[in-house]
């Protein structure tokens, strides 16, 4: 791979005030989403940390960037909706694991993304954001003042100019009322990682989830990140080595109770935004998160106000939801939102995809 073992002055980590505050930027996602896989599937939230701490510590050492290491968002927005199991998740964890690492040591990434057009992208992020945003609602309806509550948090962080942290502002309000019920939990290592059945997960669920995650991936996770690290840090780091990194990411995070990771792009404008320079943040939260884990109890994921947790969904939901305006195609982007909404999301990228290079054909 080319970027690995870079050049000299990006092997240097920083652990200033920027870095830490860049670090927490990059959970601002993160957080929200696996603690709804967390509370909503078999997902064991301990071993989920563990997985991002060790990843964020290896690529951020490894690139010496800044890098991001989230949630396949696709894939745990169906997870979180009820349309993936954990087993099916974690298998299509491994199959999209197998598929990025052959087109980044092939050398194909770029000929993969312009079968995926920016209009399809953005298409599968704003169905994404929808099925969260549906999620969020019912959730939030089952307890009504909770729910508000939770919203009103999330307004009073955006009335501060922190629009983007209104998510992880009610996170920290869930962690508050879940420690006064159930007490601080005392620290205690993660267990055996749970064991998903993936012979009984193979189906169309799984092929759905991995074609959809496939496009955010290919345009937001390794070519838009790509671009970002050449735009903001003057960095080359080719997208073939981000598809890499993300293969080996998940053939190594699924098994050990990880979720499917991939390296976002907008993780890493939310580093870079908080300050984050090296990949001195990436490690700052990895011990973060191993932290975090420490403490990510039964107990005290028992006591969430599940309403609230409605709440940061839908805020993290408006977040994805408003890529689409970026389209360069936003009656068809916003068609694949809508499409996918009303029947399942592989479906809608494979229509999107038919209807994009039709559309080029033809010139309009």
């Amino acid at each position: 791979m080319g970027y690995f073992g870079g050049t000299s002055d990006r092997s240097r980590l920083e652990f200033d005030r920027g870095e830490l505050t860049g670090a927490i930027g990059d959970s601002i996602t993160v957080i929200p989403l696996v603690v709804a896989l967390a509370l909503l599937t078999d997902v064991s939230l301990p071993h989920v940390l563990v997985a991002f701490s060790v990843f964020q510590v290896v690529w951020g050492v490894a690139y010496g960037l800044p890098v991001s290491v989230e949630p396949m968002k696709a894939l745990a927005a169906l997870a979180i909706a009820g349309a993936l199991t954990y087993a099916e998740l974690a298998l299509a964890g491994i199959v999209l694991a197998v598929v990025l690492l052959a087109i980044g040591l092939s050398g194909t990434l770029a000929a993969v993304g312009r079968w995926i057009g920016d209009p399809v992208v953005r298409g599968v992020q704003f169905a994404v954001g929808l099925i969260l945003l549906e999620t969020g609602i019912r959730l939030g309806l089952e307890d009504p003042l909770f729910g508000a509550a939770g919203l009103a948090i999330a307004g009073a962080a955006i009335a501060v100019g922190r629009r983007e942290a209104g998510g992880l502002a009610v996170v920290a309000a869930c962690v508050a009322v879940a420690a006064w019920t159930a007490g601080v939990p005392t620290p205690t290592l993660p267990g055996t990682p749970p064991v998903p059945d993936l012979a009984s997960a193979i189906g169309w669920n799984v092929a759905e989830g991995a074609f959809a995650q496939l496009a955010m991936t290919v345009g937001n996770a390794a070519l838009a990140t790509s671009l970002l690290f050449a735009d903001r840090f003057d960095a080359d780091v080719p997208a073939d080595d981000l598809s890499t990194s993300m293969g080996v990411t998940n053939l190594f995070a699924v098994p050990m109770g990880g979720i499917p990771m991939c390296h976002g792009c907008d993780g890493v404008a939310g580093k870079h935004a908080f300050g984050a320079r090296t990949g001195g943040a990436n490690v700052l939260i990895g011990v973060g998160y191993f932290g975090a884990a420490l403490v990510a109890t039964p107990a005290l994921l028992a006591a969430f106000p599940l309403s609230m947790v409605g709440a940061v969904l839908a805020v993290v939901a408006v977040s994805l939801g408003r890529a689409v305006e970026e389209s360069s195609n936003l009656p068809l982007s916003v068609g694949i939102g809508v499409l996918a909404l009303a029947t399942n999301l592989g479906l809608a990228f494979l229509v999107g995809v038919a209807v994009d290079l039709a559309w080029e054909r033809t010139g309009r």
